[in-house]
């Protein structure tokens, strides 16, 4: 029987593809207690968190130029207070494509950095993230880090749902996120006991302060939301200034912002630069696109932050199809055999974004789930070069009839595991809404839009099943046996 799977959010399509690649957590099922969502008033994320303040500003400011990161006299851009907190503001009128700042190596936080400092023996063979998570600690703890200016400015919580209460959570039920949030936060959880029993105990007299789990989750979350291509991964790496710039909702720009270049004399140094994506004026927040493809649970994941008129760039809703080959199934070894054959696996992942067309891969991969019965001859080694072929098309109205009997039943499940209808939550966002309120709304309501058209794709493509032409009738005809009308043509000897 095929198995569609509605609480995993992309474990493969997303983590393949993010700056974290090699992370791989396995996702937790932990339930959240539910809640009346009407009222529940969930309290501002900005509540309690302590914001850089101007001296901490200029505190920093100075830091960078004694440095050498900045030149203060001729940059595009400063860091001010704005409404997100902190980013970076236009001095002077700026042009398209114009570099606007460029950081020197030397100021990175990368494993460069790590390698360097008292603690770089021990972090040899770590994960970049582990690593550098475990130096912002350790720097942290220091009273006279030489990194202090740095880190007075980093924020001490983070609106990713990583770091929501059980409470706010519960406005996630249901959802793909709360899957993908639990998991990371379960991964991490690992991830620390490990490093604290292989790193951190034995080597006590390195770590001025006990550092908990809670401080590891918190590393963890001002890498994911600070780094940035061509920065990521074994490169990983914290750009001080560069990381100060916000997203901007209305930056259609598709490249990345951030480029890695030489500078200096001879090019001969190596530097971190920033193109703006767009013309800004004097006075106005500088802004990047932190990425045009990312779903608003990617957003939310990684920044704490959700296009809430997503509806206008149904991209930001996304909804992960997991779909899965049996292991009871009868014909599972040569499914497994012809799946590999074309590059897919026993379980596969698809994203389907609002308003879009179904991937063509997708169909194709559930008529092999549900191939069996009398349409089990394409199983046949005589067939297993050109099956892939067949299955592009309809087999037969059986197959075609379980496909869309587990896609809708899939729906239908997924559908009823929220605690709210889309109208409910349409006049929520009405509303005026706190920051964690609204990116959950505004994420399980683009959730449930994307499960909603599937539903009526699949529902549409059903009641036509009676007029397809499937592979069998193909094939007659193909051959001259069949007419037009699906009559059988005989020969008389």
């Amino acid at each position: 029987m095929a198995i569609l799977s509605t609480s995993l959010f992309s474990t493969c399509g997303y983590l393949q593809n993010n700056k974290f690649s090699h992370l791989q957590p396995s996702l937790s099922t932990t339930s959240v207690k539910t809640c009346n969502t009407r009222a529940l008033s969930v309290n501002s994320a900005n509540r309690g968190l302590k914001v850089a303040s101007k001296d901490d500003i200029q505190y920093f400011w100075q830091w960078l130029s004694d440095e050498g990161g900045i030149s203060s006299s001729s940059t595009s851009v400063k860091p001010e207070i704005v409404p997100q907190r902190l980013g970076l503001v236009a001095q002077r009128n700026i042009s398209q494509g114009e570099v606007v700042l460029e950081v020197p190596k030397k100021i990175w936080i990368s494993m460069d950095t790590v390698y360097a400092s008292e603690i770089g023996k021990l972090c040899q063979g770590l994960r970049p993230w582990v690593a550098i998570s475990l130096f912002l600690l350790r720097e942290k703890s220091k009273l006279n880090s030489p990194w202090r200016p740095y880190l007075n400015i980093l924020p001490e919580t983070l609106d990713s749902p990583m770091f929501w209460s059980e409470e706010e959570l519960a406005e996630l039920q249901g959802t793909q996120l709360l899957s993908s949030t639990l998991g990371y936060k379960d991964y991490v959880g690992n991830e620390f006991l490990k490093v604290q029993d292989e790193v951190i105990a034995p080597n006590r007299h390195l770590f001025d302060s006990d550092i908990t789990e809670e401080d590891f989750l918190w590393a963890f979350g001002i890498l994911r939301s600070r780094a940035f291509l061509p920065l990521t991964g074994d490169n990983l790496a914290l750009v001080p200034f560069a990381d100060l710039v916000n997203h901007g909702f209305n930056i259609a720009a598709e490249e990345p912002s951030w480029e890695r270049r030489g500078s200096g004399l001879f090019n001969r140094q190596e530097a971190l630069s920033m193109k703006a994506p767009a013309a800004f004026m004097a006075g106005e927040q500088v802004f990047m696109q932190y990425g045009r493809n990312k779903s608003n649970s990617q957003l939310a994941l990684d920044y704490g932050i959700v296009e809430r008129n997503a509806i206008n760039d149904p991209n930001r809703n996304i909804f992960t199809l997991t779909l899965e080959i049996s292991e009871s199934d009868p014909f599972f070894a040569d499914k497994l055999d012809i799946a590999e054959l074309n590059g897919m696996q026993t379980t596969m992942y698809f994203d389907i974004a609002q308003g879009q067309d179904l991937p063509e891969s997708m169909l194709t991969f559930l008529r092999l789930m549900a191939l069996g019965g009398t349409d089990a001859f394409l199983l046949e080694a005589l067939f297993r070069d050109s099956v892939w072929g067949h299955l592009s098309l309809p087999v037969s109205e059986a197959n075609e009839a379980t496909i869309c009997k587990v896609i809708l039943d899939g729906c239908q499940s997924a559908l009823g595991g929220y605690a709210t209808t889309i109208e409910e939550d349409k006049a929520l966002l009405g509303q005026q809404l706190e920051p964690r309120l609204e990116i959950a709304v505004v994420t399980r309501l683009g959730e449930k839009r994307v499960l909603r058209e599937i539903q009526s794709s699949f529902e549409g493509y059903r009641a036509q099943l009676d007029q397809l032409e499937y592979y069998q009738e193909k094939r007659l005809k193909d051959l001259g046996l069949c007419g037009e009308l699906g009559d059988v043509i005989f020969w008389e000897s």
